[in-house]
């Protein structure tokens, strides 16, 4: 798809939900013309709290908006590899939630029913892939928010290791804990992103060198799941189908299962997720958490 069609294509329907600006245009014809590099001519889409030197940087809240003075490491990189950004992208206020409806500029739904929501924080930038305006988009992942949504809207969901990209001029939702995630069609474009946007940022006291992590590919290691009796999955067969599978999977890459005590990993899960709360004991500790909601 050329510049001038996926502009057409975007300004053919409204801005939001999807997105919340545009590079003009005109630059990114600019951009298209001289683009050099692994990626080169590969569009992509921004998660709005991630900066873009032009356009303003909102979090998903109009009233915090500013505007960068530079891009941020990881899109700036992606550019010098030839990837051109057209915009800015939706997501749950501050990238805390995770269904993509949270936001002032509206909620983003599945690319598959209009019903559905399409999960969330990087809602936009799932949904700019999935529904093909872009090559590959960034969001960011903190708990969850990078895999969801692609998981929601059938496409690929890729979180680095932390610190492999830098999160410098990034919205921290969890400074310690954010990474940079990467959405796109399929694994070899989101692979050969992730190659170009990896390298230390000393600006980035949590950049690192290195590979991702692949523990599998060194011979036996261990992987944690949470006991058989702290599993829910809410009358959904196929999910636990899944999810047996998985486990059974990474047995036969040469893992060793090792149950762990979730109950206090749910506990702290409601305490941003749930409006209800989260209740469970642990067979081991005895302990019992319970978050409800404040009267």
């Amino acid at each position: 798809m050329t510049i001038n069609e996926v502009y057409d294509r975007i300004e053919s329907g409204p801005l939001n939900p999807v997105w919340i600006s545009l590079v003009p245009r005109d630059v990114s014809l600019q951009r298209a013309r001289r683009a050099e590099g692994p990626l080169a001519g590969l569009t992509f889409a921004v998660k709005d709290n991630i900066d873009v030197q032009g356009l303003p940087t909102t979090a998903g809240c109009p009233a915090y908006a500013y505007s960068p003075s530079a891009d941020a490491t990881v899109v700036a990189r992606l550019i010098a590899a030839g990837a051109i950004p057209i915009g800015k992208t939706n997501l749950d206020q501050f990238a805390t939630g995770l269904v993509g409806t949270r936001s002032p500029y509206g909620a983003c739904s599945s690319v598959f029913d209009a019903r559905y929501i399409s999960g969330g924080s990087s809602a936009g930038s799932a949904v700019a892939v999935a529904s093909g305006l872009v090559d590959f988009s960034l969001g960011t992942d903190t708990a969850g928010s990078g895999r969801v949504p692609a998981a929601f809207n059938n496409i690929v969901g890729l979180k680095p290791t932390r610190g492999l990209l830098s999160t410098k001029g990034v919205v921290p939702a969890c400074r310690s804990l954010d990474c940079v995630s990467i959405f796109a069609r399929d694994c070899g474009v989101a692979r050969r992103v992730s190659d170009a946007a990896q390298g230390f940022d000393a600006d980035d006291p949590y950049s690192r060198t290195g590979q991702a992590a692949s523990p599998w590919l060194g011979g036996a290691f261990r992987f944690g799941m949470p006991a058989p009796e702290l599993l829910e999955f809410f009358g959904d067969e196929e999910a636990a189908a899944l999810y047996r599978k998985s486990v059974a999977d990474l047995e036969a890459l040469g893992g060793i299962k090792a149950e762990i005590d979730y109950s206090i990993f749910g506990a702290a899960a409601a305490l941003l997720y749930s409006a209800h709360g989260w209740r469970s004991a642990s067979p081991r500790s005895g302990r019992s958490w319970n978050r409800t909601r404040r009267r």
